[in-house]
């Protein structure tokens, strides 16, 4: 006890956001210091790891045969164990070699989706002990987005956040520390990726690679008209003639291409606000919902939100970081910490 105050005096402990693109770490003291895609380059039929991070998104989609760059966490949950426990040593590591004396232990708090099983909660606690965390916590990034937007998620009133990462959506409703109500949605920024790809091949005939779609969905991609359409240049190869093609797609194709993905985003929404106590439906008239995440940069997905449940919806003030630094904030109360998880157990018992 007295070794753990004493190293804890020295120490920064971490808040990490295990996302499905990218993984954010959060150091007590000194904010978000480590943005880095959740990407693992390895030696083909090996657990050989050769990059990890923005050195390792770079061979996506162009390495040799004996390399393979991989996301080793799928739909926010993990899929391949032991590259994910490398990634997250890797990036320990990397944020001790940043700062000055941390602890070579730190005490963990890890952003989880709320659909999550006891299984894969097991597979993140294992995978953050491993990769050398002494104590690890887990929060639903949810929850986590709400704090770290600043909601003030311990009133006895209602606060909807919508968080969309790479793998899912997570929608909820907060009031007294606890999802009211929550629903993750197996779509993200990666799905709306995939429909973009989908969308050129079917079309055109054209086929794209990820990082080319998501540079797509970045600088044309909307899903609400805009006042000024945009049109880039798309590169990639011809399913037909199998060579290099150049051509020209508009933001109206685009949003066209993304319909599917995103309503099942505001299905999930709807779904929620339908589950939402008469009483905190009433603080949301006045309150909103807020997006966080990746996804909240998308154009135009605030206006359709709005148009879609009657409600204001704002974008977060930093979306990327939401997450990050709710998990950074309880670090510094832990007992608040523990008195969400046992809020959720309670109600979720209650339930069922």
């Amino acid at each position: 006890m007295f070794f753990d105050r004493l190293l804890g005096t020295f120490s920064n402990d971490m808040g990490i956001d295990l996302g499905t693109a990218n993984t954010l770490i959060f150091v007590k003291g000194k904010g978000v210091i480590l943005s880095e895609p959740s990407v693992v380059a390895i030696q083909k039929g090996t657990s050989n790891v050769l990059a990890v991070g923005d050195e390792a998104k770079k061979m996506l989609g162009r390495t040799p045969e004996n390399i393979v760059a991989i996301r080793p966490l799928k739909d926010g949950v993990i899929a391949d164990f032991e590259v994910t426990e490398s990634m997250l040593r890797y990036f320990i590591r990397k944020v001790h070699s940043q700062q000055k004396f941390l602890s070579p232990r730190p005490r963990v708090v890890v952003g989880v989706p709320s659909g999550i099983t006891e299984v894969e909660k097991r597979a993140v606690e294992d995978s953050a002990h491993h990769a050398g965390a002494r104590e690890v916590h887990l929060i639903k990034q949810p929850m986590a987005a709400a704090i770290g937007v600043g909601l003030p998620v311990q009133d006895p009133a209602g606060n909807m956040i919508v968080d969309m990462g790479g793998g899912t959506t997570e929608v909820a409703i907060v009031s007294l520390s606890g999802l009211v109500f929550s629903k993750s949605v197996r779509v993200g920024g990666d799905e709306l990726d995939q429909s973009i790809i989908q969308y050129l091949k079917r079309t055109y005939n054209m086929l794209v690679g990820e990082r080319m779609a998501e540079d797509i969905k970045f600088k044309v991609g909307s899903v609400f008209p805009l006042e000024e359409e945009f049109r880039l240049e798309v590169k990639g190869r011809d399913l037909v003639a199998g060579l290099p093609k150049t051509m020209s797609v508009s933001s109206e194709e685009i949003r066209e291409a993304l319909i599917e993905p995103v309503s099942s985003i505001v299905e999930g929404v709807r779904a929620t606000l339908e589950r939402c106590p008469p009483e905190l439906s009433a603080d949301l008239v006045d309150r909103g919902i807020i997006l966080a995440g990746g996804g909240a940069l998308l154009r135009g997905l605030d206006k359709l939100l709005s148009e879609e449940t009657g409600l204001p919806v704002n974008v977060a003030e930093d979306p990327l970081s939401a997450v990050a630094m709710g998990t950074g904030k309880v670090l510094d109360e832990l007992d608040f910490l523990h008195k969400i998880v046992s809020t959720d157990a309670r109600r979720y018992h209650q339930s069922n």
